[in-house]
């Protein structure tokens, strides 16, 4: 897969996550979206590591799936990270 083409495909998977998730998540779309990229990252690395999976191609199931998987991850860590710091300071 092309560098852009996993650009917008954690562009996408990010915004996706951020449906799926409950509640308001902190940040808005800007953030989200780099947050969905450095997921998918993190999702296609999880993935062959651990389960020796491959991100294949941009409209390989595979890649959508981990993609959207990590960018969960990375959101749900965001939130706690950022839900934390601004409750520490009211």
């Amino acid at each position: 897969m092309s560098f852009l083409g996993f650009l917008l495909l954690g562009l996408i998977a990010g915004a996706i996550a951020k449906a799926i998730l409950p509640g308001k998540q902190g940040g808005g779309w800007v953030i989200t979206l780099i947050l969905g990229v450095v997921g998918a990252l993190i999702g296609g690395w999880i993935g062959n590591a651990v389960f020796g999976v491959d991100m294949g191609g941009f409209f390989d199931i595979r890649s959508w799936l981990l993609a959207i998987g990590g960018s969960i991850v990375v959101l749900l860590i965001y939130g706690l990270i950022v839900g934390r710091g601004s409750r520490s300071r009211a």
